[in-house]
């Protein structure tokens, strides 16, 4: 039988996203609770403003672009008290946000941009000559690119978001929220590597994001897990350091701070010494961090400077934490870490830890969310008992229907009974708890970021002294994290030495965005193992990176 949650089902509003965060009845905080708020400047929204500002700009779009439902809104942005916002405009008026990482390559954001269809790209001003060149390459006007955060186009060329403001008889006339079906219309249109090395778009609709937000909600408060303050004005605030780019900052984050009424205290990117310095000013009360962020909790000297005891707990998710940095966290800070488990197909969390039972099963990543489904299969699909490690599937409310303009994927991604297939390998144990430990997908997880080893492979095949190449996840305690690692067979002649592996680093290093580089390293080989077939052996590879990571304590 499959695996079922431990908590009832709940009941999912059948509504689109703008009508169940703003709509409401049941809001128990007043209109002008500050909701996000940036961390240095301290500038910020209320939840009024997010609401009045979306209203307008989505107005604005629509009278001036010519914006209309299905129509899709490009993000090229670090974390801004502008971002919620601004998606937020896009989904009063019935159009979806595609986000894309702030470090990509003006041809990995091109490719993104073309294939969601985008008519437009809101960015940065640091960020303004990479998304002028994707706009080039796909044809898109210099006057379909906005900026939000503090910074203004010297030239007058390129409009602030505040500018697009409705205008005339049009802004006049189509002044209503669109309309949506919840289930069908895409408000979320986010990417995920895929292992050909291309990106798959993940389209996320209104049902699926307000399911997941209300099953966290939900899992949350039957733990007792916070508070929102209500008309006191007083309760729990969050830090926002995970990129709101990314489904996990966008779901755990920035759309559940305004629907539970927390504030969201912004920093525009992971910086320790500011995240330390926020938590003692703000008081802040619990953070969604990756495991990098646990390992600098665990060890870097310069916690010790600040109070961090405001601090009640903090999940940790998008890639895997060792049990010893949950020990260490706690000895150092009696901070509680629960874990948790998800992908962008899912919205994104599956499963999440229990604050009573985070120590008794250390190393889990908790139980399942109300409404999900999930079983353990072998390789044949048979389903497994308990404590037998197979594929997870998954199904569930926040599941998304299918990648993107890609039908024909659609039989590989859900089983014959409609389970995702997730390519993650784990197992339950007898009390519900899921444990992941290993993957079928060939990607790299790099601080949660995804890094497509057959997108770096073929570009390192491109590069004049290498004959073939293969790149593996290797293991980087210092940064508690996977990196990409290069195993490559250079052309006859070609030195294999020092020089040779690092001009190769940096060549690669610019033609791909901040988390493919081979912070691994290169290794050379004289033949990358293969299958009679041609496919390439990676486990023996991997393999073999753990025993020269073992025979150099680990340490890249």
């Amino acid at each position: 039988m499959p695996v079922k949650p431990l908590y009832e089902d709940l009941d999912i509003p059948n509504v689109d996203l703008w009508t169940y965060l703003f709509e409401r009845k049941d809001k128990p905080w007043p209109d002008n609770k500050e909701i996000y708020i940036d961390a240095g400047t301290k500038r910020s929204y209320t939840w009024l403003q997010v609401r009045n500002t979306a209203i307008e700009f989505g107005r604005g779009l629509r009278s001036q672009w010519g914006f209309k439902k299905g129509d899709v809104l490009g993000f090229f942005s670090p974390n801004s008290v502008d971002y919620s916002p601004v998606f937020f405009g896009v989904h009063y008026i019935g159009g979806a946000a595609s986000t894309a990482n702030p470090t990509y390559t003006a041809k990995e954001l091109a490719f993104q941009m073309k294939d969601s269809g985008a008519k437009g790209i809101v960015t940065q001003l640091p960020m303004l000559p990479v998304v002028r060149e994707a706009a080039r390459a796909i044809g898109l006007p210099e006057d379909r690119i906005l900026l939000l955060g503090d910074g203004r186009d010297p030239t007058g060329k390129v409009k602030h978001f505040t500018e697009i403001k409705p205008t005339g008889f049009l802004g006049a006339l189509n002044a209503g929220q669109a309309r949506v079906d919840p289930k069908k219309d895409v408000a979320f249109l986010v990417y995920s590597s895929g292992t050909t090395g291309l990106p798959k778009g993940v389209p996320l609709t209104h049902h699926n994001i307000i399911a997941n937000i209300a099953q966290l909600d939900f899992v949350d408060r039957f733990n007792g897990l916070y508070h929102s303050g209500g008309m006191d004005g007083q309760g729990d605030k969050q830090l926002a350091i995970l990129p709101f780019f990314h489904v996990y900052g966008l779901t755990c984050i920035a759309l559940s701070g305004i629907r539970l009424g927390f504030p969201v205290i912004i920093l525009p990117k992971f910086d320790l010494e500011k995240a330390c310095q926020a938590i003692q000013e703000f008081g802040i009360t619990f953070a969604s961090v990756p495991p990098p962020v646990v390992l600098a909790l665990a060890k870097h000297p310069a916690v010790s400077k600040y109070d961090l005891s405001t601090v009640k707990f903090m999940n940790s998710g998008a890639a895997p934490l060792g049990r010893d940095l949950v020990e260490m966290v706690w000895d150092r800070l009696t901070i509680p870490i629960m874990q948790g488990y998800g992908l962008s197909e899912t919205a994104p969390t599956i499963t999440k830890g229990i604050i009573c039972d985070w120590k008794r099963y250390n190393g889990s990543v908790g139980k399942l969310l109300p409404n999900i489904e999930a079983k353990i299969v072998d390789l044949e699909g048979k389903e497994l008992p308990s404590g037998q490690e197979g594929e997870l599937w998954v199904k569930g409310p926040n599941v998304f229907p299918g990648y993107y303009n890609r039908p024909d994927l659609q039989k590989d991604t859900f089983s014959a009974d409609g389970y995702f297939r997730t390519g993650d390998i784990g197992y339950f144990d007898d009390k519900g708890n899921l444990y992941i430990t290993d993957r079928l997908k060939e990607l790299i997880k790099y601080k949660g970021f995804q890094v497509a080893p057959a997108e770096l492979e073929g570009l390192l095949q491109g590069h004049s002294d290498v004959a073939d190449a293969c790149v593996i996840p290797a293991h980087d305690r210092e940064r508690e994290t996977e990196v990409p690692r290069a195993y490559l067979v250079l052309k006859p002649g070609v030195p294999q030495n020092d020089d040779k592996a690092q001009e190769i680093i940096a060549w690669l290093d610019g033609r791909v965005a901040e988390h493919k580089k081979l912070r691994g390293g290169v290794r050379f080989i004289e033949e990358i193992p293969k299958n009679a077939s041609g496919k390439l052996l990676r486990r023996v590879l991997k393999d073999r990176a753990k025993a020269e990571d073992r025979a150099n304590g680990a340490k890249l």
